[in-house]
Order: structure tokens, then sequence, then C-alpha cells
């Protein structure tokens, strides 16, 4: 297992959680995503390492942005 922590900007609400969560959740071999509103700390468990492309796309989709 590998975990990695990011810090993502912009959100502002518990939907705002909600859709990070789902997006990030939605890559290829992630188990666990833990998000922290006040922070913006985005901690995410995978099988392996995680590409960071990978998750800059799905908070691009989500609709923030990685600090």
């Amino acid at each position: 297992m590998s975990t990695a922590t990011y810090t993502v900007t912009g959100m502002t609400c518990g939907h705002c959680v909600g859709s990070v969560k789902q997006e990030v959740g939605s890559i290829s071999g992630v188990s666990d995503v833990q998000v922290e509103l006040a922070s913006g700390k985005v901690t995410v468990t995978s099988e392996a390492p995680l590409d960071d492309a990978a998750f800059r796309a799905a908070i691009d989709e989500a609709g923030y942005e990685v600090a």
C-alpha cells in the first residue's frame, strides 16, 4: 500500500469534499480518500504509488486545483 498527501485549493463545503472523494476514488487502484476541508489536505491510499497526473486530472475534473 502507498499513501500520499496533497493540498487542494478551492474547497469550501461538504459538497466539495464529496466531489473530490468521488473523483479521486475513481482512479484505478485507489482504496481510500480522506479530505480535511479546513486545511485542504487530501490523503490518498492506493495499491501502488499514485500517478500525480491522474490525481491532478481528477482534481481538475472535480473543479479544484492542486496547490
